[in-house]
């Protein structure tokens, strides 16, 4: 009776660390939401799983241009995530003309990202997501690199 306790026990174990071992793009795509919403360079972040509120820290600020306009990520982003949503969001921002305007709220139905500023808001399909922009080159650096 004892090992299968101890069996218990390890399973259980194990299933706690893989869990806590889950990147801030796993987390992300756990959600329904594309690992391309998140730049690369993300250092950590921490996630209430009953509230959703969530936080993550990049090193510096991420700035890059993506389907013709200029996304910034500041070195900390906020917001509440739950399936296909984020809601409340702090720390990214879209340059329109000559301003920077936050987004606040992203949502997707599995085809489509609505990223939202305001009562404006903008559709892409989600496979412009699949990967995560780099800071500087966005979704282009290999054609930047080869462009010089």
């Amino acid at each position: 009776m004892s090992i299968f306790f101890l069996s218990l026990f390890l399973f259980a174990t194990s299933l706690y660390v893989s869990c806590t071992n889950l990147t801030a793009y796993d987390v992300v795509q756990k959600y329904k939401l594309p690992r391309g919403i998140l730049p690369e360079g993300v250092i950590d972040y921490d996630l209430n799983h009953k509230t959703g509120f969530f936080k993550v820290y990049f090193n510096n600020t991420c700035r890059f241009p993506i389907e013709g306009y200029k996304v910034k990520y500041q070195p900390i982003v906020s917001g509440f995530i739950k399936n296909g949503r984020i809601s409340r969001l702090m720390g990214v921002s879209v340059k329109l003309l000559y301003f920077w305007l936050s987004i606040g709220e992203v949502t997707s139905d599995g085809q489509e990202l609505e990223l939202s500023v305001g009562a404006a808001s903008e559709e892409f399909s989600v496979h412009h997501f699949d990967r995560s922009p780099q800071c500087g080159c966005g979704f282009y650096c290999r054609e930047l690199k080869f462009s010089f």
